[in-house]
């Protein structure tokens, strides 16, 4: 059955089965590969998105259950420069072997569209569901600090 899915602001039309997980639409085929396979079960965030503006993780989203628009980490930024959070990532180094970033990214992404100033406790609790096997949340939670300063000053 053909769906129709906006994702990054670009239609798309998917001819797949309703139950089949948004994680292998976007990967297999509409070629997004930013989007990670972690664990299969929303355990680790390593494949979160955003549907409206909702952090979920894609694994656990089945093709005819999305609601609205997707954006991915390939929809943050630009090719020709990094969106604050991306920049605060590389600024404060916090990526290792990078795998789990993409879902760290945007788990960040829509804690600071909902808590412009959030305190260390509150990025611990937004951030909890996104495992880093490299251990850099000292860094996930300074970089998520400086982008709330850097998008205050805007």
């Amino acid at each position: 059955m053909a769906t129709s899915l906006t994702v990054n602001g670009e239609t798309h039309r998917v001819d797949l089965p309703d139950d089949v997980p948004l994680l292998w639409v976007l990967r297999d085929e509409i070629g997004l590969t930013g989007t990670k396979f972690g664990c299969g079960v929303a355990a680790c965030g390593a494949c979160t998105v955003h549907i409206d503006g909702e952090a979920v993780r894609s694994c656990q989203v089945a093709l005819g259950d999305v609601w609205g628009q997707v954006t991915t980490i390939e929809g943050t930024g630009t090719p020709e420069a990094l969106s604050v959070l991306q920049q605060a990532w590389v600024d404060h180094q916090v990526a290792q072997c990078g795998y789990c970033q993409s879902g760290q990214i945007m788990q960040a992404a829509a804690l600071l569209a909902e808590n412009p100033a959030p305190s260390d406790t509150e990025i611990d609790e937004a951030m909890q569901g996104n495992l880093c096997r490299c251990g850099t949340y000292p860094r996930i939670r300074a970089a998520i600090h400086g982008a709330a300063a850097k998008l205050k000053e805007v």
